[in-house]
């Protein structure tokens, strides 16, 4: 591994050069057990000292506290990084297992400024919507976000977990820069119809998870047996019980090439995610989760590994063999609508 920086990308139609990878926040506040939060904020200078440039959060991760956890690496080196975050997920203090989705105008006009409050900053790089309620049209919601562009709050405008019609409705009403789904060997749903849309738009592919939230690393083979209280993989249908066993069986050709190159199961997984650019011709920029400075270092030197036709070809058949599915409820996902 070099201590070269790795490659830029333009984000969207004309917006800003960010890194070729960027730096999914989430973990850093929630979802994967305990945090230590000196070396998650030790992980965040890191990825800018590596050109990790693109930072993504959200208003539901930890309820708000994951945009204030980032806010003072924000102010250090605001000129210096593209941010992203996201709304429409709403929690309830009452009850710490729901989860609604909204995307009427008045609740995003609400909700852009409790994020900026929160990132202590005057403007979000790339506000995103979460996730789509078919019950507001989207030119509603696409176009209260647009407003927030005009007022000079928000840069540019994503979406997450549509479907390739949904985005281009969605473009017709205000340019979108990127679309941020799953997409990893486990995960291909999105290459249905959003793919496709994407390419034809200019729209940046942002996939998240594209290390099957760990499972793709051999980081554990059972959830339910293995992670801890409160990590919410427990209870993902992939990786529990018979589906893990099947799931982890897939994984031999992902393990054999990583040792043809001497690289890891996670590196080869990022360099399949990352020669999606290539594959699909757009521009791709995942954004892997981690806590830890070791395994950032090791996910940016995946962008500088390149996987053979033969070896793509031995890792095409895994997704259409995974069992279970990426959500104990995939309602509020593309896949759902399509």
């Amino acid at each position: 591994m070099t201590d070269e920086k790795i490659t830029t990308v333009e984000l969207g139609n004309g917006g800003p050069q960010v890194g070729v990878q960027g730096l999914g926040c989430m973990g850093m506040s929630e979802f994967y057990g305990d945090t230590d939060e000196a070396a998650a904020r030790e992980t965040l200078e890191t990825a800018l000292a590596a050109g990790v440039t693109l930072f993504d959060t959200a208003d539901i991760y930890g309820s708000g506290a994951n945009e204030t956890f980032l806010a003072p690496f924000v102010g250090a080196h605001r000129d210096e990084i593209t941010l992203a975050t996201k709304f429409a997920i709403e929690r309830r203090d009452d009850d710490p297992h729901y989860r609604g989705v909204r995307n009427d105008p008045a609740y995003i006009r609400k909700a852009v400024e409790d994020s900026l409050r929160r990132l202590d900053t005057d403007v979000i790089d790339l506000y995103y919507m979460h996730r789509r309620d078919p019950a507001v049209p989207l030119a509603e919601s696409v176009g209260a976000m647009a407003e927030l562009v005009r007022q000079g709050k928000v840069k540019q405008l994503g979406l997450s977990e549509v479907t390739g019609a949904e985005l281009r409705e969605a473009y017709a009403v205000h340019p979108i820069a990127a679309l941020q789904s799953e997409w990893s060997l486990f995960s291909r749903d999105v290459e249905r119809s959003a793919v496709p849309a994407a390419v034809e738009l200019g729209v940046t592919l942002v996939p998240y998870s594209p290390l099957g939230r760990g499972f793709l690393t051999g980081a554990f083979t059972d959830a339910s047996k293995e992670l801890s209280e409160g990590d919410f993989r427990k209870h993902q249908p992939r990786f529990t019980g018979d589906n893990a066993k099947k799931n982890a069986a897939l994984l031999e050709p992902v393990h054999k090439i990583a040792a043809a190159h001497g690289a890891s199961a996670a590196q080869v997984a990022l360099a399949w995610v990352q020669q999606r650019a290539q594959v699909h011709g757009l521009t791709v920029v995942p954004i892997p989760g981690t806590r830890k400075s070791s395994r950032l270092l090791e996910n940016v030197a995946a962008t500088r590994l390149v996987l053979t036709a033969e070896e793509l070809a031995q890792l095409e058949p895994i997704a259409g063999q995974v069992a279970g599915d990426r959500y104990p409820d995939m309602s509020s996902t593309a896949t759902a609508r399509e």
